[in-house]
């Protein structure tokens, strides 16, 4: 049997060992802690203040309170002898959330050192609910019901604990630490691994745009995005040398092929953890770096957070405490080139550490924009528990490392006087959007299915307010240039790209007879050619024309882009985003909106040139036939390899770019 009081505008309650504070949070918000401590702690992990005045009123007879804030309410009955506490989550005055505190018969705190716990908080599961969210990986899930998902980051996977429930609200657990997160048809469940208290957030309001940026108010919201950044950007692993960048970067201009970046991949450097190019391959970055602007092409630098032994950093940093290490006091994590550490990104003096580095090695050749691999980290294994950070045990404090990466060059890039900053990045975490990151899906396999996959995943990142986001056109592993299968996967997969928020091309493809050796001997030479006129004449000129689109479209990207950045609302959405009253939306994983005006259906299967599309309410025209149909049906629409599946809303502006 626990008891209720109410101190200013937090709900207290205790029942034997366990304490639970509920309090607004902003409008619309409320924030539930609850611990086996004596005391609930007032870490707020990447939260940012309260954005917005909260109206909260609360009843109380010690038995059973109710908090109300706007739209979101809860109500706490105190329990009886022998079960615990029960909390209901309502939007206005419809329940969508009920969980129950432990009582005699259960654990959901087990111990597990310290002042620590394996945390489980349990909510009942509501029939005919969709959830969305909980980051990226390669799944063929968008809606996330029925599904469990691991709480971590790896290569091809990052979770960003955030999920929006077609019952009208978002749900944010707020712990850093590694664990679980199950939406099965009997429960929602949130574990943390190690924690020293549960913290989530709860908010509502009409529509998925007021519930975004309600999260959005919580984390952060995308600073301004880059003009040329909705361009075209040229990758490949790997360009070995100033010289082959540079042939490439002239060649597009030769053939009038819009470009806006290219990037310079990883081994550039002289050693791994010394940040700085390798004078033999890259004899004069600040000479290159000029007659790249010359022709208006932006170089991006690939950065790793591996440092080693050899590294003329590695012993100051081991020093000062700016590695990560295992909890017995060893480094290696990571066996690339020789045993590798990470440097530790949460320690303050470790980002002004290497921001310094890269100050004085890249960013006065002026290298401004900045490729953030293995941001993860990549441990292997991936054992969170078994390293030590410097903001506690990585079971504890892991999922923290993407977001405090991508603030180390944020924060340096913005003390250095740039306003137009962004990062590209393997992995997020809440927040980690308001730092410029650039997401993308890893090292993913050049098949058909991961296409698909890549879809999803977009959309799910969308939903976690993490709006910058792409994969590897083309897919990364194992793509055969001269095969007829890749051939036709690069064509449908820049079509997705040319309707995704930043459009990359990447990989590292197989070497043909034909591949000459550059630099023999060189470590980590390149895979073969990945420029657009490497998939065979026919495919040239159909990714051509698509580039073509893609810099008319640059305009409109950049409007709502700009939308992001004031209201959180993502370019790239799932159909519901903008349909929200259209039940169908919610089932529809494998088309989605461009910004309001432009819905895009992508065609994800080897040898397929028909699929059903859905048109919700409203007239809409096909972009490449200008053919006008009327909304509120399924259609039949055919795309051979040259052609695909778009559709403007009539009347907009946007259907000019075609």
């Amino acid at each position: 049997m626990g008891n209720i009081r109410v101190e200013g505008k937090k709900i207290i309650y205790q029942r034997k060992d366990e304490l639970t504070i509920i309090e607004p949070y902003g409008m619309n918000c409320l924030r539930c802690r609850s611990t086996k401590n004596s005391k609930i702690l007032d870490e707020n992990w990447t939260v940012l203040p309260p954005a917005t005045a909260d109206d909260c009123h609360i009843e109380c007879d010690g038995r059973f309170a109710t908090i109300t804030n706007g739209a979101m309410k809860a109500t706490i009955d105190a329990g009886q002898i022998w079960y615990g506490g029960i909390i209901t989550y309502f939007k206005k005055d419809t329940p969508v959330l009920h969980t129950r505190f432990e009582g005699d018969y259960s654990n959901r705190n087990q111990h597990i050192e310290g002042d620590h716990y394996k945390i489980s908080v349990i909510f009942d599961a509501n029939e005919g609910e969709h959830f969305y969210g909980i980051g990226q990986e390669q799944v063929d899930l968008f809606d996330r019901k029925g599904s469990t998902s691991q709480i971590i980051h790896y290569n091809t996977k990052s979770t960003v604990p955030v999920l929006y429930s077609s019952l009208g609200y978002g749900f944010f657990w707020n712990n850093p630490s590694p664990g679980r997160c199950e939406t099965t048809r009997n429960h929602t469940m949130f574990v943390a691994d190690s924690a020293y208290q549960a913290d989530y957030f709860v908010y509502t309001g009409d529509t998925p745009a007021d519930i975004m940026k309600l999260y959005c108010d919580l984390t952060g919201y995308a600073p301004k995005f880059p003009r040329w950044a909705a361009g075209f950007w040229q990758c490949r692993l790997r360009y070995e040398s100033q010289d082959d960048l540079l042939a490439v970067a002239r060649e597009y201009k030769k053939q009038g092929i819009p470009i806006d970046a290219i990037v310079i991949d990883y081994f550039h450097w002289t050693e791994q953890g010394e940040w700085k190019f390798d004078p033999k391959y890259w004899p004069d970055p600040a000479a290159m770096v000029k007659e790249l602007e010359e022709m208006d092409i932006h170089p991006v630098v690939s950065i790793w957070p591996t440092i080693n032994p050899k590294s003329e950093n590695y012993l100051e940093m081991s020093e000062r405490n700016m590695l990560v290490r295992t909890e017995n006091g060893q480094y290696g994590t990571f066996d690339f080139y020789g045993q590798q550490t990470f440097v530790d990104m949460m320690n303050p003096e470790t980002r002004e550490f290497v921001w310094d580095k890269v100050k004085n090695n890249y960013y006065k050749h002026g290298i401004k924009t900045f490729w953030l691999d293995e941001a993860e980290p990549e441990v292997h294994p991936q054992q969170p528990g078994h390293l030590k950070y410097y903001l506690g045990n990585g079971a504890q404090v892991a999922q923290l490392y993407p977001y405090y990466y991508a603030k180390t060059f944020y924060d340096g890039l913005k003390a250095s006087g740039e306003d137009e900053i962004i990062s590209l990045t393997r992995a997020a975490y809440p927040g980690s959007q308001k730092f410029g990151a650039i997401v993308w899906n890893g090292d993913i396999p050049s098949t058909f299915e991961n296409l698909k996959m890549s879809i999803t995943s977009g959309l799910s990142m969308s939903m976690c307010g993490i709006p910058w986001w792409n994969s590897d056109i083309g897919g990364f592993l194992n793509g055969d240039t001269e095969s007829d299968y890749f051939r036709e996967l690069i064509v449908r997969w820049f079509q997705f790209g040319l309707f995704c928020p930043v459009m990359r091309l990447h990989g590292a493809r197989k070497r043909q007879s034909t591949y000459t050796e550059r630099h023999p001997g060189i470590i980590e030479p390149s895979g073969g050619d990945n420029e657009i006129w490497s998939f065979g004449e026919k495919n040239y000129h159909i990714i051509k024309k698509i580039l073509g689109y893609r810099e008319k479209l640059k305009d409109y990207t950049c409007q709502y882009m700009d939308i992001n950045s004031q209201t959180g609302a993502p370019i790239m959405r799932p159909m519901f985003f903008d349909f929200p009253d259209n039940e169908i939306c919610y089932t529809l994983e494998d088309q989605y909106m461009y910004g309001a005006d432009l819905l895009f259906a992508p065609i994800y299967r080897q040898g397929e040139t028909e699929r059903a599309v859905y048109l919700p309410e409203g007239d809409w025209v096909n972009v490449l036939t200008h053919e006008a149909f009327s909304g509120g049906q399924s259609i039949i629409c055919h795309a051979q390899l040259d052609e695909f599946i778009a559709f403007a809303r009539a009347g907009s502006d946007v259907i000019n770019c075609f």
